[in-house]
């Protein structure tokens, strides 16, 4: 017998009975986009290698250590991609959505990092965000993050999940504000571990987002990057507060909060959850404004987030808060005997046609009523349509309420579409 093959570590698959929960939840997201009035927009899973290298920076974990990059035949260098803002720009200037114009878009899918998975971060994982480009007050970085907080409201979790906010301020204004971090630091190199003392001659900011607890106390008294914010960017996080305080959104303030991509200035923000153990950042992003001109564009500002869909989908699941999911099936149509196999296939197709969006389960395989009933309850339909020879002469059906207490009826089948849309209406 020949070994089973499996699916590669840390790349999952998806059953049946979690793909509802996963549909659920990628409405939602588009309903809410669409409400915003954003648009699609679709990319390869598989760009040049460069496009990444020039984004996110090759002095960062996912150029370093995370990404999947490969040889195609054409001696090319090719990579999965390991995010998408990056993706969104090189198709906005190949196509020339971004120059001179207002974009406001959003995107779904899969992306890729060699990282060691663990509950929550997988290597082949799913990310929802959105990007706009073109605007450059604060007003859109309070509209992007209003409708993540919108997100939130609509799955229920408003109340598990914190904002916090920090301004990179300008690139000229970071470079000082470098210099002085890494004199802090250097005086300090003892006590920082060897991450950080890497990052400490490539990307010294990189040491701030450091979970180990010893670097932390390092760096608890070290210079705040908002101490250095060059005037434009103070009136910018000032107005984006203002504006968030008006909202009624409530965020914190965190001097240490700097992203992990090298293309961030100004705004930077984070959704943290504490009910995800260490797994605790739900959506992050901000504004990117040099991204479009360092991949070949004209020079446009932008900002937006990603949030792992994983992440959300566990967190409701952590939460208990998934009674919306819709069931896979409504009714189950039984067919007792061979005679009545075409009339329960007309019956299921008839009521498709009749009650917009009724899922529809029919029996196939033959079997007793006791093996049909069986597996109707399996299917989780709240109803069972039971259809023997006498039922099919006599034009009606027997109604057996799989989920509730209730005595079974005998229905018509000229009546059976009117009862149905009042059950399930109610």
């Amino acid at each position: 017998m020949s070994k089973q093959i499996q699916a590669i570590r840390g790349m999952n698959d998806c059953l049946p009975a979690d793909s509802g929960i996963w549909q659920w939840v990628e409405n939602k997201l588009r309903q809410v986009v669409a409400s915003y009035g954003y648009e699609e927009l679709r990319t390869p899973i598989v760009e040049s290698t460069d496009l990444f290298k020039r984004s996110i920076g090759e002095v960062t974990d996912i150029v370093e250590k995370e990404m999947y990059t490969f040889a195609d035949r054409n001696g090319d260098s090719l990579t999965l991609r390991p995010e998408n803002t990056a993706s969104c720009v090189r198709a906005g200037n190949e196509h020339g959505l971004i120059y001179n114009q207002q974009q406001r878009i959003w995107y779904m899918g899969p992306m890729f990092r060699h990282e060691r998975p663990q509950k929550g971060r997988y290597r082949q994982f799913h990310q929802f965000g959105i990007e706009t480009f073109g605007i450059n007050g604060p007003d859109v970085d309070a509209e992007v993050i209003m409708l993540s907080a919108r997100l939130w409201k609509e799955f229920g979790i408003s109340e598990h999940v914190t904002l916090e906010l920090n301004s990179l301020g300008s690139n000229q204004a970071r470079a000082i504000y470098r210099d002085a971090l890494v004199a802090y630091l250097t005086e300090r190199k003892d006590q920082l571990d060897e991450d950080s003392i890497r990052r400490l001659e490539s990307n010294p900011l990189r040491v701030l987002d450091s979970k180990n607890p010893e670097v932390q106390a390092a760096i608890h008294d070290a210079p705040k990057l908002i101490d250095y914010l060059d005037d434009e960017s103070k009136q910018h996080f000032e107005a984006l507060c203002q504006k968030l305080d008006a909202l009624g959104i409530q965020y914190r303030i965190n001097p240490k909060l700097v992203r992990g991509l090298d293309y961030y200035n100004r705004t930077v923000f984070e959704w943290v959850t504490d009910s995800l153990g260490a797994q605790g950042t739900v959506c992050a992003g901000g504004r990117y404004d040099g991204l479009v001109e360092q991949l070949g564009g004209k020079a446009s500002p932008a900002v937006g987030f990603a949030m792992g869909i994983e992440r959300l989908v566990l967190m409701l699941q952590t939460l208990d808060l998934t009674d919306e999911v819709p069931k896979p099936v409504d009714v189950y149509v039984t067919a007792l005997g061979e005679s009545t196999e075409l009339y329960s296939m007309k019956l299921s197709e008839e009521l498709r046609d009749s009650i917009e969006g009724l899922r529809v389960l029919m029996h196939c395989g033959g079997g007793n009523l006791k093996k049909q009933m069986k597996r109707a309850d399996k299917s989780t339909a709240s109803l069972a349509l039971v259809l023997g020879e006498s039922e099919m002469q006599a034009q009606q059906v027997v109604v057996k309420y799989l989920r509730d207490d209730m005595p079974q009826e005998q229905i018509n089948r000229s009546d059976l579409v009117a009862f149905l849309n009042s059950y399930f209406k109610d």
